[in-house]
C-alpha cells in the first residue's frame, strides 16, 4: 500500500508523492485498501456495526445535527463515509482524466449510516465501492489529461486525476486505524 507519511507530515503534496503513479497502480492500490478494509472487519458480527464506541478525539463539523458533532462513529458509519470519499474522488478524477475541465466542487454521495447496521451490509458496500472505483478507472481514456490540475483545498496542493484519485486512497488510510479501534473495543464488549 502507498505510505502517505510524507503528506501527513507534510514534507510532501498529494501531487508530488503521486507522480510516480498511473492508472494501473491506482487500480492495485484500490485492491489493496479495500482488502485491507475486508480484513480489519473480517471476524466482525452484525452486534459490531452498530456497537458504540469510546472516542474521546470525535469531532465532526459537518454533521447535519449538532448533537451529533461530538459522536463517535459507529463502524457503519466509518465504512460509509470513507467508501463515499474515495469514490467522490474516483468519479472526479475520471472527468479530470477525460479533459473535463477541473473544478473545485462536489460529487458526492453518501449511504445513510442509520440503515448499515449489519456486517454482510459493511462488506457489501466495501465491494461496490470497489466495483464503481475500479470502473471510473475504466473510465479513463488511453491517452488521459494529466495536465488537467485542481487544488481542491489550499492545504491540498495542485493535482492531476491521479493525485485526485489518491485523494480518496489517502482518506480511506487515514479511517484504518479507527476502524481497527473500533472492531477492538466492540470485540472486548463482546468478550
Amino acid at each position: 500500500m502507498i505510505d502517505f507519511t510524507p503528506v501527513r507530515e507534510k514534507k510532501m503534496s498529494i501531487g508530488q508523492l503521486t507522480t510516480v503513479l498511473n492508472k494501473e497502480d491506482l487500480r492495485r492500490l484500490t485492491n489493496e485498501m479495500v482488502d485491507a478494509m475486508l480484513a480489519l472487519i473480517a471476524d466482525c458480527v452484525d452486534a459490531d456495526v452498530i456497537f458504540q464506541p469510546i472516542d474521546p478525539d470525535a469531532y465532526d463539523d459537518y454533521a447535519e445535527d449538532e448533537d451529533e458533532v461530538g459522536l463517535a462513529w459507529k463502524l457503519g458509519h466509518v465504512i460509509v463515509h470513507a467508501t463515499a470519499t474515495a469514490e467522490e474522488n474516483a468519479f472526479l478524477s475520471a472527468e479530470m482524466a477525460r479533459g473535463v475541465p477541473a473544478r473545485r466542487r462536489r460529487s458526492r454521495y453518501e449511504t445513510p449510516w442509520e440503515k448499515v447496521t449489519t456486517i454482510a451490509q459493511c462488506r457489501a458496500r466495501l465491494e461496490e465501492s470497489r466495483r464503481m472505483r475500479l470502473a471510473c478507472l475504466d473510465l479513463w481514456p488511453d491517452a488521459p489529461h494529466l495536465d488537467n490540475v485542481v487544488t481542491p483545498w489550499p492545504s491540498a496542493g495542485e493535482v492531476n486525476a491521479v493525485g485526485r484519485f489518491a485523494l480518496g486512497l489517502w482518506h480511506d488510510d487515514d479511517h484504518l486505524a479507527q476502524i481497527a479501534n473500533i472492531v477492538q473495543q466492540a470485540k472486548a464488549a463482546r468478550a
